[in-house]
């Protein structure tokens, strides 16, 4: 087959874009530019669109740590939030959350130019917000220890560590990492067996494999402080919102839970796309704390197979979920784990919000939604 190298715009797109993906190879890949970008024939109709800051805490920092100008005081731990509202009467506000070495682009246009969810739950009258990690993307992280060890001053000459603020990062601690494109991207997201190999059924849309790509952010987690400041963030911003469902995915997968044991008075639901983990050590009291919300857990296609990251599979962390819903049923809860083939879709990624068929699992995630008592999403 030969790979056409030209743009393809409108509906033709999307078809055009799921089958050349499943046959070329990256090296034939789109670039995405304006013109790319596929843009809908109704006009989206916003009541108001902005960006704001939740948390954050002033510290005091060395010349060394700053490393431009003297010692001074600076802002760290604050989370970047975007937002659209939609114009007339809404529903339940919503908030997504990326996953690692990811920023809240991933749920933007996709990597072939389609409407991202950003934009699908506001055309669906949903108040949105989308976040950035704190020590992510936009909302900036604390430069203080990596500039400390490679200033030389993680100790002083006594052997003494040098006094930091509290919370602040280990100088120890580990650097920046990122998923690369062959196997932490490729293989580890199951889009196909190898780099440049799709599975014949395969969602994501391949032939933009160099846009996701260019959406990779080092991820500086490790040295964000315990426990992290976006549980909190989260929880203080679904409370600001009156009540909204926090929509998590792969790294985050288990914050909404977190963020609820502190505080859930503002979590309305929880919809967990393929989480890295549904926590096994929560205790029994805790349990019965996260039981009180709603909570339906995601995940994909070809969960079986080898991820090139370790022994742990997808299936593994599936599994880990069923665990985890049972001793919430058991709690009187309510929460479904349920894999796109249930729902009747094969061939979806770790990706699910940007696969061709994004916009259907938006509609499952917006039916379950719907379907909540009204208590537990007003």
């Amino acid at each position: 087959m030969i790979c056409p190298s030209r743009r393809f715009r409108g509906l033709a797109a999307l078809a055009m874009t799921a089958a050349i993906g499943a046959l070329c190879a990256p090296a034939m890949s789109l670039a995405q530019s304006f013109k790319s970008v596929q843009v809908p024939v109704e006009p989206l109709v916003l009541k108001s669109r902005g960006s704001f800051y939740v948390g954050g805490r002033t510290v005091e920092q060395t010349a060394a740590e700053i490393l431009l100008g003297p010692a001074d005081s600076v802002t760290v731990d604050q989370m970047y939030v975007e937002f659209m509202v939609p114009n007339g009467r809404t529903k339940t506000p919503i908030v997504l959350i990326h996953g690692a070495t990811l920023s809240g682009k991933s749920y933007d246009t996709t990597p072939d130019g389609r409407m991202g969810w950003f934009e699908y739950f506001v055309r669906k009258s949903h108040p949105t917000y989308v976040v950035d990690q704190v020590g992510r993307a936009r909302s900036g992280f604390n430069q203080a220890a990596m500039n400390r060890k490679l200033g030389g001053e993680a100790t002083a000459a006594s052997g003494a560590v040098v006094p930091t603020a509290p919370g602040a990062p280990s100088a120890a601690a580990p650097g920046a990492f990122r998923l690369g494109d062959r196997i932490g991207v490729w293989k580890n997201f199951r889009f196909g067996p190898q780099f440049g190999e799709a599975y014949p059924d395969t969602k994501f849309p391949t032939i933009a494999i160099s846009e996701l790509s260019k959406q990779a952010v080092p991820d500086l987690t490790a040295q964000v402080p315990q426990p992290n400041p976006t549980l909190k963030a989260l929880s203080d911003l679904a409370i600001e919102l009156n009540g909204a469902v926090l929509v998590s995915h792969s790294q985050s997968g288990p914050f909404p839970m977190d963020a609820a044991l502190l505080n859930a008075s503002g979590i309305s639901g929880i919809v967990a796309l393929e989480p890295g983990a549904c926590r096994g050590s929560y205790t029994d009291d805790q349990i019965a704390q996260l039981a009180k919300v709603p909570t339906l857990v995601i995940f994909g296609d070809y969960l079986p197979v080898e991820t090139g990251l370790g022994g742990i599979t997808w299936q593994d962390r599936f599994e880990g979920c069923r665990a985890y819903a049972a001793r919430i049923k058991a709690a009187g809860g309510r929460i479904e784990v349920v894999q796109t083939p249930d729902l009747g879709m094969r061939g979806n990624s770790h990706m699910l919000m940007q696969d061709a068929n994004n916009l259907k699992i938006a509609d499952a995630i917006l039916k379950w939604l719907e379907a909540l008592p009204r208590s537990a999403t007003s």
